[in-house]
């Protein structure tokens, strides 16, 4: 696993950010993990969650492209900050785009925040993590609806490797049904692997009984492909 995979879990651990014990997502499911990039609070913390995104974002897709679009609401801070370390670490100006949820009809109207979108545009999107796929399927026909745009990609924080709406996991059924390249930062398995029985500050953060209740996470909703 590369070095920049280790930190960037570490920091999740340190910002709170990644957690364990009895949680429910947003899809009723019942989970021992948990992935809040809402707890990302700082200034300093953005910055380096924008340098973590931008190097997963340069090493999947390169940097031919020209608009990083965050859904609304957690994905706007996400765009702001890969776009600043896209230009500070790779000199490459991208323009910042996100929606909003209701659609403003004064002054600075429509559902757009950020840079306009237009024809022949090439388009990544940008979120927190991606269980069952709704914010794509949200996400999408916006951004078409703005012109004849190129959707190249997702990219998320942390792949929870778990089952979309069938039977593969939610990045592959996105990537799938839409046709666009998705990819995380980190997945869950490279989570479990860095920290499972290795301590980190004095403290084993994955234990054998963590470990068993997240591997019968995934016997319940990991994707199946018999």
């Amino acid at each position: 696993m590369e070095q920049y995979k280790q930190e960037f879990i570490e920091f999740m651990v340190d910002c709170g950010v990644l957690k364990f014990g009895d949680f429910v997502t947003k899809s009723g499911r019942k989970t021992p993990f948990f992935i809040n990039t809402g707890n990302y609070q700082t200034g300093w913390q953005l910055r380096k969650l924008g340098v973590y995104y931008a190097r997963a974002i340069k090493e999947r897709y390169g940097l031919c492209f020209d608009i990083l679009f965050g859904p609304a609401y957690k994905g706007i801070p996400l765009a702001v900050a890969t776009s600043m370390a896209l230009s500070e670490h790779y000199d490459k100006e991208v323009r910042y785009c996100s929606n909003r949820k209701e659609i403003k009809d004064h002054g600075d109207k429509g559902i757009l925040l950020g840079s306009p979108i237009k024809d022949g545009d090439r388009i990544l999107i940008i979120e927190d993590v991606t269980t069952a796929g709704t914010s794509i399927r949200e996400t999408l026909p916006i951004l078409r609806a703005q012109g004849n745009v190129k959707v190249l990609g997702l990219v998320v924080s942390v792949d929870r490797m778990e089952r979309g709406q069938g039977d593969k996991s939610a990045l592959e059924e996105i990537q799938d049904t839409h046709g666009i390249v998705t990819t995380a930062i980190v997945t869950m398995e490279e989570v479990v692997e860095h920290l499972y029985n290795k301590p980190y500050k004095g403290k084993i953060v994955i234990n054998d009984k963590l470990k068993q209740l997240i591997d019968d996470y995934y016997k319940q909703y990991g994707p199946s492909y018999s």
